[in-house]
């Protein structure tokens, strides 16, 4: 019942907008970072991905980038990114790093906490260099200012991209439906944009494989794996 309705809410909704975790891309086999078995089961975030870390072991935090970096670059969009992607009408807010929705072609995608297949100035200073995929660039200096070069990443502690911020709020207030998937809805300010779509009048889809912070305002909640139930649901808006 809950994805024939899904089906007809999203068939009806005159502008939707996904807003996506890592669950999206965890059937492309990049691990989530808080379920058991994520990433930071074995790591300390404040030791590898906060702005701290980085001024205290640049090193060793490039390098944990870097292998990172290399090991996205294998992976490839499963079919929920391909879904959403086909939904041409779509618009897309994304907490992942990874570029899959991009790969299988989405538009319109703000990416709330940076894309790891580019490096920019750590000075802010303009320069950003495409990094080809799977390369691991190391520690260099920026060619502009001579500061370190970085990973076009949000770490803990940094403020998001302000022109990313602003489309993705933008996006928000205009969507008369919100679809979430693959989002413990935990980390804020981006978490807020769901309450914010809600507020603003929008119905809200989650899809997920566990109840999340998301749960209590959704309008239809779906548990299961969103390369399943994506391509289900969407099935009336692919262009």
């Amino acid at each position: 019942m809950s994805v024939t309705l899904a089906t007809e809410m999203l068939s009806e909704a005159r502008f939707v907008v996904s807003f996506s975790g890592a669950g999206l891309s965890q059937e492309s086999g990049i691990a989530t970072f808080r379920d058991p078995g994520g990433l930071w089961d074995d790591i300390d975030p404040m030791e590898m991905a906060s702005s701290e870390a980085l001024l205290e072991n640049p090193a060793g935090v490039l390098a944990w980038y870097d292998d990172r970096r290399a090991f996205i670059g294998l992976q490839e969009p499963n079919p929920a990114h391909t879904a959403l992607a086909d939904a041409r009408d779509m618009g897309h807010i994304t907490q992942n790093i990874d570029m899959l929705l991009e790969r299988a072609g989405a538009q319109q995608v703000a990416h709330l906490h940076g894309t790891i297949d580019v490096d920019r100035c750590h000075q802010y200073c303009g320069f950003t260099e495409l990094v080809p995929r799977g390369d691991r660039p190391g520690m260099r200096d920026c060619p502009q200012c001579g500061a370190m070069l970085r990973p076009s990443v949000v770490l803990f502690g940094e403020q998001l991209p302000m022109g990313d911020w602003n489309r993705a709020q933008m996006m928000s207030q205009m969507a008369d439906l919100m679809l979430v998937v693959g989002t413990s809805a935990q980390v804020y300010p981006a978490a807020g944009l769901i309450e914010d779509a809600r507020q603003g009048g929008a119905k809200i889809i989650v899809v997920n494989m566990n109840e999340s912070s998301a749960s209590g305002i959704a309008d239809v909640e779906i548990i299961g794996p969103a390369g399943v139930v994506l391509p289900e649901i969407l099935r009336g808006r692919v262009a």
